[in-house]
């Protein structure tokens, strides 16, 4: 009997008792002779300048080792450009390195590190920091900022246009028989994995071995490397386990130079873990801002204009705002669209990557405005989208590499029960209960690494196979589904190989944002172990001691680690064994296709949510949500549910719980711990449905694999707020949707 083919079967991730038994060994773990312990201290205040650093007390403490300000922390060699592709690429979590000059510019700016050999003496010496600043008076809030606004030439640290524009949206505007006008508020989020963003650094002479909690292991390398002015080949990055991430550790912030830096001043190992506070000042997060949208119709449902602008806070060293008018410019076929970023410089640090950037925040106000229009004009909301599908790319006119949008909808709607809505807000009731429903579209970018990503195949005569590549796995599963990829390259049993990952010293691959990381490793994973398959075949039809000997290359088949034509066979192992070789390896790469677009790139889906509201109290209990995706191949259906089913339960945190906000006087963070930012828990989450739709796409990746990281929250917190809407009668247009905006 043949095995089954390993890509599109749920199996169970192949590190799964490592982790769950407690020896999986995260960053912060591992178990370095000598080392020593770094803690950061972050400004009290968040405009103005330190006058001052009195640092007698802590370093009188036992068992100090340093104490790091600006007065006496080496200066860094480089601080390289916002490049927030990460294809293989420097990536600072912003373009300002913090103690290198008295300037603070944010609250919790680091100014000093403590090192100490125990956390313990680390921590109480930086409380023993007298610190004295010179205040004045902070820029943080949209009201502090608005008057300055100003629409920069790019955003997202240079990879993004600052508008988007097509055809002439005051003419399409003006030929509308309907329009909804609508400003939407959203507070900001912050980043709270379970494991904080930490880096541990050893110095061996003049190399330096980073343990650091990343997305990207090149990333960090190349970053670290830059900033301290040394060769790329002396910096090896090791990270085989990161403890969720979801866009915190896909930028390489300060902490991790900065552990580099103190471990070359005490000479020994140092490591640097950021406290839960820490994680609200120091990796970014998804700034607060304002949408204002309006969206004009012909009265059977046909748009003819969209106008959608942002304004947001940025810091002052770089032009950042999450893309939000990006896929809602390119969802629906309106031939009028117009699309503005609006940002001020602020005292914050430079927001990040959070889940769907820009897609979560932008859709929503997107959504949520055409489900107030299929409102106003009595129409099924799912009817007017269909009314406005877009079977080629609005804005550029070019054909989709893969859609199934259409089929979203469809098995979305009747996996949800759609048919059976009454589509009169506030009738449907279970006694205290108002009961609502509510859908949304989904869309995401598939973008494309800018370098070649590679990796290596190797095959041994006992009958196993080891594949690498140097991207590590923050939760998605990809040591399973790059072991399903190479068996089946290979023609073997999953179980008969293994993935190795996350440490520099293996063949490159970029960092795994923007739900890149499936079809950008599976296409290197598939190049290498293709290759090692048929230097296999080659060999076997060359070898007179092989059966195969003379058959014809393209008529060999190999399964089971067995090579076949017609009636005659040859193995991996006894090819090997015949020849006295303990192993073969191939080495892989594959190039993303570049130059002139032939193709346009989304994946997409459809969201469907059922809520109940407390008619006297408020309260809002999601009890459902379906989600329909099209992501291209799906590689295991189990970890992409899981992954969708994450971004689904995200969006209803995004809906209902996640706020954080700053003081207008002191510019703080009000929200820094777990009690006080909301996140939902197991006692939040409805009853989740995936349904995944496969969708043929030869463009994207040789195995056609879109990504499933970021469409699962995208349109989910859009799909909670209509349901609210169609429970109550009443739009609420500022997220979180909370309590207080229903009574």
């Amino acid at each position: 009997m043949t095995t089954a083919p390993a890509i599109g079967r749920p199996l169970d991730r192949v590190d799964g008792r490592t982790i769950v038994t407690g020896s999986a060994h995260f960053s912060a773990e591992m178990p370095i002779p000598g080392m020593t312990y770094a803690c950061l201290v972050g400004s009290r205040i968040a405009s103005g300048r330190v006058t001052g650093i009195d640092a007698t007390d802590a370093q009188a403490e036992e068992g100090v080792l340093a104490v790091l300000t600006h007065e006496n922390l080496p200066r860094i060699a480089e601080q390289p450009p916002l490049i927030p592709s990460l294809a293989g690429t420097a990536a600072p979590g912003q373009t300002f390195f913090p103690m290198q000059d008295d300037t603070v510019h944010y609250a919790g700016q680091h100014i000093a590190v403590v090192v100490a050999d125990t956390w313990e003496r680390a921590q109480h010496a930086a409380s023993l920091l007298r610190v004295s600043y010179e205040e004045t008076p902070p820029v943080t809030t949209l009201e502090q900022g608005r008057a300055q606004a100003f629409e920069p030439d790019s955003i997202f640290g240079g990879w993004m246009p600052g508008r988007f524009q097509r055809g002439d949206v005051e003419a399409g505007l003006a030929e509308a028989d309907v329009r909804v006008e609508a400003t939407f508020t959203y507070a900001a989020n912050n980043h709270n994995p379970i494991e904080p963003s930490n880096t541990t650094a050893e110095w061996d002479g003049d190399e330096l071995v980073l343990y650091d909690a990343t997305q990207g292991v090149n990333a960090t390398q190349i970053t670290v490397a830059r900033q301290l002015g040394i060769p790329l080949s002396k910096v090896r990055v090791i990270s085989h386990y990161v403890g969720g991430s979801f866009g915190s550790k896909a930028m390489i912030h300060s902490h991790a130079a900065l552990a580099a830096m103190a471990a070359r001043e005490v000479g020994r190992p140092v490591k640097l873990v950021l406290t839960r506070e820490q994680m609200f000042t120091s990796v970014g997060h998804r700034e607060e801002q304002e949408q204002h949208l309006v969206v004009g119709a012909t009265r059977d449902g046909r748009l003819t204009g969209i106008r959608h602008h942002k304004l947001s806070p940025t810091s002052h060293f770089d032009d950042w705002a999450e893309p939000s008018i990006g896929v809602s410019s390119e969802i629906y076929a309106c031939p009028n669209f117009e699309g503005v970023y609006w940002i001020f410089r602020a005292n914050t640090m430079t927001p990040t990557f959070m889940r769907a950037p820009g897609e979560a925040s932008g859709m929503l106000a997107l959504e949520c405005a055409m489900d107030e229009l299929a409102h106003t004009l009595g129409m099924d909301p799912i009817e007017l989208r269909l009314r406005n599908y877009a079977d080629v790319s609005p804005s550029s006119g070019l054909p989709w590499s893969s859609n199934g949008l259409r089929e979203c909808y469809q098995r979305g709607a009747a996996r949800f029960g759609w048919e059976k809505r009454d589509p009169r807000p506030g009738v449907r009731r279970e006694g205290n209960w108002l009961i609502g429903t509510g859908m949304a579209g989904a869309g995401f970018p598939v973008a494309l690494p800018g370098n070649p990503q590679r990796a290596r195949a190797r095959l041994y005569s006992d009958g196993t196979a080891v594949v690498q590549a140097a991207t590590p796995d923050f939760g998605t599963g990809v040591a399973t589904v790059m072991t399903q990829v190479a068996a089946d390259a290979l023609g073997m049993p999953v179980e008969r190989c293994r993935f190795e990952y996350g440490d520099t010293d293996l063949p490159n691959i970029a960092a795994a944002v923007g739900s890149e990381g499936s079809g950008m490793i599976s296409a290197a994973v598939h190049s290498a172990a293709t290759a090692l398959r048929n230097q296999f075949i080659s060999r076997c039809v060359a070898d007179a001691n092989s059966p195969l000997y003379g058959a014809d290359p393209v008529d060999v088949v190999v399964r089971d680690g067995v090579m076949t034509a017609g009636t005659a066979s040859d193995s991996y192992t006894d090819l090997l064994q015949r020849n006295f070789q303990p192993d073969a390896e191939a080495s892989g790469v594959w190039d993303p296709p570049g130059g002139d677009a032939e193709f346009a790139m989304l994946t997409f889906g459809a969201q469907f949510a059922e809520v109940a509201v407390d008619r006297d109290l408020g309260v809002v209990r999601v009890r459902r949500m379906t989600g329909a995706f099209a992501p291209g191949r799906v590689l295991n259906p189990k970890t992409a549910r899981s992954q969708l089913m994450g971004g689904m339960l995200w969006g209803l945190s995004q809906a209902l719980l996640e706020a954080n906000y700053t003081h207008p006087r002191t510019g703080r963070w009000a929200n820094t711990s777990l009690g006080e930012y909301l996140v939902a828990v197991n006692a939040d989450a409805p009853d989740v449905d995936v349904e995944l739709i496969e969708v043929e796409d030869d463009v994207v990746n040789p195995l056609g694999v879109k990504g499933v990281g970021e469409i699962g929250q995208v349109g989910a917190a859009a799909a909670i707020a209509n349901a609210v809407h169609h429970a109550t009668g009443h739009r609420v247009r500022k997220i979180p949707i909370t309590i207080e905006d229903l009574l």
